[in-house]
């Protein structure tokens, strides 16, 4: 509603200020020569003001669909095409037309053209001004030639939703820019809008991890507009915007790490990092473990580490609930993870010594 008065206001306005500033120029007498015009002026003037206002609305609407790139060539060549146009109107005005109705008909006529064609270049080499500005819209962060930051990491949905990369961030092993891209925020904040209260509560754990990154001294977070408006999946967008800013792809999804790295993405995946954090495991070593639950096999038992890894103990079955020494005997890496097959301490040192008296 306050839109629709705002506008009206506006509609209003620029039709009153036409109509008055073309009064003001019939009371100066500059068209007393074309009394056509002289005595319809005013009404000329309120309806170029109420034209101009529409143009602008629409103009509005479709700003908002416009990629800030896109908006920032339109604007800078539409600037150098007017000052073109001024400096051919002036000598043209200056030494060949005396008539006031064909200087102001030249000046609106050239203006326009000039102003046309310098804002139709400036949008379709969008793309091309884009190096030239990135470094500002982006907060430093170059994006031409050798001078790439290779530094900048671009965060996608889900690892901010995983939230483990705030503690990363804390521990200062992130370096360089962490440029959150907006449809990543559109993204999440989908998710935090859901209907389904575990994708909610996920939106939501998400958002509160960008707080708590962007609050981290340590940290120089950039939340870009830079968007691909014909490429509709996210994965794909954040692929061509790191190739865009020759930036990293943080993440946890294996499918963004392998289409980003077919592409030359260089990507940093925190399921891997986890992996080559945790602590090696060699057979023999003697840990204490929680039986949580019985195993596929028969009598079997399963615990976990502390990092989520799964241990897997022979004959433990009868220890549910309870705490018991393991000895490791095998440690088996799959791509989902690793796994530890062990045996209750006890039990393996009297197989061992059976084994040696025989």
């Amino acid at each position: 509603m306050l839109n629709i008065i705002m506008r009206a206001f506006l509609i209003m306005f620029a039709s009153a200020i036409g109509y008055f500033i073309t009064g003001q120029i019939n009371t100066h007498n500059i068209f007393d020569s074309h009394p056509l015009i002289k005595n319809n002026l005013e009404y000329l003037g309120f309806g170029s003001g109420f034209s101009i206002a529409l143009l602008s609305i629409l103009f509005e609407k479709r700003v908002r669909e416009t990629p800030l790139r896109i908006i920032a060539g339109s604007a800078f060549g539409l600037i150098i095409g007017l000052i073109v146009a001024n400096l051919l109107t002036y000598p043209l005005v200056l030494n060949v037309l005396k008539d006031p109705y064909l200087e102001l008909m030249a000046y609106l006529l050239i203006n326009g053209v000039m102003g046309y064609v310098g804002f139709n270049l400036g949008m379709r080499k969008g793309d091309e001004l884009e190096s030239l500005f990135k470094g500002n819209l982006l907060q430093g962060i170059s994006v031409s030639g050798k001078n790439k930051d290779r530094s900048a990491k671009i965060l996608d949905t889900s690892v901010i939703i995983d939230g483990r990369i705030a503690d990363i961030c804390e521990t200062g092993f992130i370096e360089g820019t962490i440029v959150i891209p907006q449809f990543v925020l559109r993204e999440v904040q989908y998710i935090a809008d859901s209907s389904d209260p575990v994708k909610r509560t996920r939106g939501k754990r998400g958002l509160d991890i960008l707080q708590r990154i962007q609050k981290q001294i340590s940290c120089d977070v950039t939340i870009t507009d830079e968007d691909f408006p014909k490429i509709k999946e996210v994965d794909a967008k954040l692929v061509a915007l790191a190739k865009v800013l020759n930036a990293k792809v943080v993440t946890n999804d294996s499918n963004l790490n392998k289409i980003a790295e077919l592409q030359g993405v260089s990507v940093l995946n925190i399921n891997q990092l986890a992996a080559a954090m945790r602590p090696a495991i060699l057979p023999g070593e003697v840990m204490n473990i929680l039986v949580l639950k019985e195993g596929r096999e028969s009598g079997q038992g399963v615990g976990y580490l502390d990092d989520g890894t799964m241990v897997v103990i022979d004959n433990a079955k009868r220890h549910m609930g309870k705490n018991v020494d393991v000895a490791v005997t095998s440690v088996l890496q799959t791509t989902s993870g690793r796994m530890i097959f062990s045996k209750i301490k006890e039990e393996l040192k009297s197989e061992l010594y059976y084994q040696a008296s025989n």
